[in-house]
């Protein structure tokens, strides 16, 4: 294919994606320890370990949210229930259902499991009732009833020979089920005889662990666990629950022999160390533990929806995925090759997430949430703000990619909004924030090594800035100037000394709502700014005069950065889009649309090559700087999705959907289906002409059958006073009518008339036979006085004959002459007349009747 190359050839095409794949629910590991399954909503999303990448993902139609799954003990069925109470069996590998079935039950299963077979499937539903099916032969085999409230958890034993079924409710009951007799045999709480249940439990022993557990898992026997304080061969297990933190308890004597310590990473880094009271919605409580025997490794989840993997037996972190990230507020490259991310989310952790694994590591220090980032263009040092009236310095290690806080400071009076970097060397940050204040902190030269080392940062300059809410600050390349962008909708320019003293420049004026951000061209004198007015602005440093603007954003532009060595603007705004700007033409060459909602985060790569936005719909996006190159191929490609695309647009207008057919008949016949599917959104398409379609066949059916009325009315019509012969005429011909093609699909060539009246030599004035079929409509009246004037005719005929025959039928030869003129003249005028009418309607009044 021939390429033609634009104009200016840069642009961004999508690289990676960090989408949410968790919000809650069940989560479930393959039996080969390489997969996770998790529910998001109406679909259950399948996360490659290894890579930390969704492979596979099964949703439901009717876009209910899923309530529970079960993956086989093979690994080759999953069954999904949603609130719809439907199941469906998946081959997830394909993405494929295999089978749907309604499920008995009253209200939505709650819970659901596989017998060691993959053959029995136990459903428990919020109703109180256990159901078992027979997932081969597709049939229920069982209706267990018994439990109170909902039932939560199903697990059928170990030993499928002994067809026993436990089970657990809302009652605080444990129940053991007999799947031959369809009776509870035991259970854990003394109920009323019930279904033949009536036998309490006594308990071996209770270990108080004083927090909420969600999950127990038991120590392998005859494995090495002293690292985390097993000694004896007792029974040693371990919990999880509300405290956000492993331990290890000995059966024999209810003593906890070793509680996790949680590395720097994910303690709260303070200067003081003290011990925080646990409250019932901490982020970093747990919800669920899993063992993976193969990898002796534990998998928990937690609040927040984050999954991490430990490694026994010391219980080291491994690996750690965000299953959602809530409400992205920023984003920045971050480390060597620019191979990290580091994203302030809706809370008051920060993640920093590995680019080729997904794996994440989660940074607690802040204890409200963080609201800015910026980054040093060296040392992989970057600084971090929040609402809790702090700003705190981290650096990452260069070896093992651990990130530790090494600095913090705190004098603001209110939150603190944005925060800046100095370029030149690792010196100094400066912070804006809501009390309208911009400070200045020196950093010292040598940062401490170790975690628990926080150097205490002190305010070197503090100046009131604007008089409202600062937005935005930004260091100038040199680190000699600093901007400021604040809710008063105005930027201010200050200069910096090495003293670190801020003095006022000039005030960039012209936007007409708040400016949410400031950028320093890399190469030029000017300031960009963004506004809450939907534009974005160039300055020079000079004059503080506007040079360009550029409008194209429908609501407030949020970022606003310099890419391509300066001579592109990249602009971020609420609607979810990011544009590409060209500076010297003024002009959008390109629209990225990947988010849903408020654009964020907006930064590019040291090496210019990559930018990463983050939305407030919990999605990250890395874009890799193409060259754009579009070949001729490639542009018949896009003529023939549009086409496609109009033709839906066409459809749905009576007026206009001949057009619509006809196109549509020439794509579908010229092209092959497997193309046609390519297109984007081409089943979506084809989907929308259906209804449409049908809608104008009926139409056209309701039409032919009110044309059989015309061959009724044709048959019954009479002129007044003729003879009965002229009553023999021939059927209307409706051929035209009773197409089975619809008219819109006529070739409008065929359906002209020649506008010429020849009589068939062999008509006589009687025939109803039409040469011509498409008689045009303002041709009716016409007809219409024809006939009246022949049945005038025929009357005047009939009076004169009348009144000659009582006169002895005594005829002169002129007056015979002229009667058989007459009588001509009259057989030519019928015959007109009957060749005028509308035998077969023309396109046009088929329009006009329907």
């Amino acid at each position: 294919a021939r390429v033609t190359f634009l104009p200016f050839p840069y642009s961004f095409a999508v690289s990676s994606k960090i989408e949410p794949f968790y919000k809650g629910g069940k989560v479930q590991i393959s039996k080969d320890e390489k997969h996770i399954f998790c529910t998001c909503g109406s679909r259950v999303n399948v996360l490659e370990i290894s890579t930390g990448k969704i492979v596979h993902s099964v949703e439901h139609d009717d876009q209910e949210d899923i309530t529970s799954f079960a993956l086989s003990c093979d690994d080759e069925l999953l069954v999904t229930a949603s609130r719809a109470l439907l199941l469906k069996q998946w081959d997830w590998k394909q993405a494929q259902c295999t089978r749907s079935w309604r499920a008995i039950h009253t209200v939505p299963v709650a819970s659901m499991t596989f017998d060691s077979t993959s053959t029995l499937l136990a459903t428990g539903g919020c109703d109180g009732t256990i159901k078992l099916w027979d997932v081969v032969k597709q049939y229920c085999t069982h209706n267990l009833k018994g439990s109170s409230g909902v039932v939560h958890l199903v697990q059928f034993h170990p030993d499928i020979g002994r067809l026993q079924l436990f089970s657990s409710s809302l009652d605080c009951g444990i129940r053991l089920w007999d799947l031959r007799s369809s009776q509870c045999v035991y259970c854990t709480v003394h109920l009323p005889q019930q279904n033949g249940c009536n036998i309490p439990s006594k308990a071996k022993r209770t270990v108080p662990v004083y927090e909420a557990v969600e999950g127990v898992v038991l120590l392998p026997e005859n494995e090495d666990f002293s690292q985390i304080g097993v000694k004896s061969k007792d029974l040693h297990f371990i919990t999880a629950g509300s405290k956000g933190v492993l331990r290890v308890w000995e059966s024999s004597t209810a003593r906890c022999v070793h509680t996790q310590t949680l590395s720097s990473t994910f303690n709260p880094v303070s200067g003081e160390e003290e011990e925080e009271e646990q409250q019932d919605d901490d982020p970093r409580s747990l919800t669920y533990l899993l063992h993976l025997p193969i990898s002796s490794r534990l998998a928990t989840v937690t609040a927040e929806h984050n999954i991490l993997l430990y490694q026994l037996p010391a219980l080291t972190t491994q690996q750690q995925f965000v299953g959602y990230n809530d409400e992205v507020l920023d984003v920045k490259f971050l480390g060597k090759g620019d191979s990290h991310i580091v994203v302030a989310t809706n809370s008051c952790q920060l993640k920093v997430f590995e680019l080729l694994t997904n794996s994440c590591q989660i940074l607690y220090g802040h204890t409200d949430t963080v609201l800015s980032l910026d980054v040093f263009k060296k040392d992989s040092l970057f600084a971090s703000c929040a609402k809790d009236r702090s700003v705190r310095v981290w650096q990452m290690d260069s070896d093992g990619g651990q990130v530790r806080c090494v600095a913090q400071g705190s004098s603001h009076t209110n939150a603190v909004g944005s925060i800046a970097c100095s370029r030149l060397k690792s010196s100094f940050i400066v912070s804006g924030s809501q009390d309208c204040t911009v400070k200045v902190w020196d950093l010292p030269v040598d940062l401490p090594s170790t975690g628990a080392d926080i150097h205490q940062l002190t305010a070197s300059s503090t100046e009131k800035a604007h008089d409202k809410d600062i937005n935005s600050v930004a260091v100038s390349p040199n680190d000699k100037l600093l901007a400021s962008g604040s809710q008063d909708r105005t930027a201010k320019l200050w200069s910096l000394a090495e003293e670190g003293s801020v003095g006022l420049l000039g005030v960039f004026r012209g936007h007409r709502r708040g400016v949410w951000a400031v950028c320093f061209s890399p190469v030029d004198q000017v300031l960009a700014t963004s506004s809450a007015d939907g534009t974005a602005k160039l300055w020079s440093l000079q004059d503080f005069s506007c040079l360009k603007t550029f409008e194209g954003h429908d609501a407030s532009v949020l970022k606003v950065i310099f890419v391509s060595r300066g001579t592109q603007l990249l602009t971020s705004g609420s609607d979810g889009l990011v544009k590409l700007w060209t500076i010297k033409t003024n002009e959008c060459v390109k629209t990225l649309d990947a988010h849903q909602d408020k654009v964020w985060g907006l930064h590019a790569s040291r090496k210019d090559d990559k930018v990463v936005t983050a939305s407030a719909d919990s999605n990250i996006t890395v874009w890799l700087k193409t060259l754009i190159t579009r070949s001729r191929k490639q542009k018949s490609f896009s003529y023939d999705e549009s086409l496609l695309r109009y033709c839906v647009v066409w459809n749905t207008n009576a007026r206009n959907c001949q057009d619509a057919q006809a196109v549509l008949q020439v794509l579908l016949t010229h092209l092959p289906p497997e193309e046609l599917l390519q297109y984007q959104g081409a089943r979506t398409h084809l989907e929308g002409l259906i209804p449409y379609t049908e809608r104008h066949m009926q139409r056209i059916g309701h039409l032919l059958q009110a044309s059989m009325f015309l061959n009724y009315m044709w048959q019954k019509m009479r002129v007044t006073g003729a003879p009965s012969s002229m009553g023999q005429d021939e059927d209307m011909d409706t051929s035209a009518l009773s197409q089975t093609q619809p008219f819109f699909m006529i070739d409008k060539e065929k359906g002209k008339g020649s506008g010429e009246e020849t009589p068939d030599a062999g008509d006589d004035g009687g025939s109803g036979q039409d040469e011509h079929p498409n008689c045009p409509v303002e041709d009716e009246d016409d007809d219409e006085v024809s006939v009246t004037k022949k049945a005038s005719a025929n009357d005047g005929r009939m009076e004169n004959g009348g009144v000659t025959g009582t006169n002895g039928n005594h005829h002169s030869e002129s007056e015979e002459s002229s009667d058989e003129e007459d009588m001509k003249e009259d057989e030519n005028d019928h015959t007109k007349t009957v060749k005028c009418l509308p035998v077969s309607l023309p396109p046009q009044c088929q329009t006009l009747a329907s």
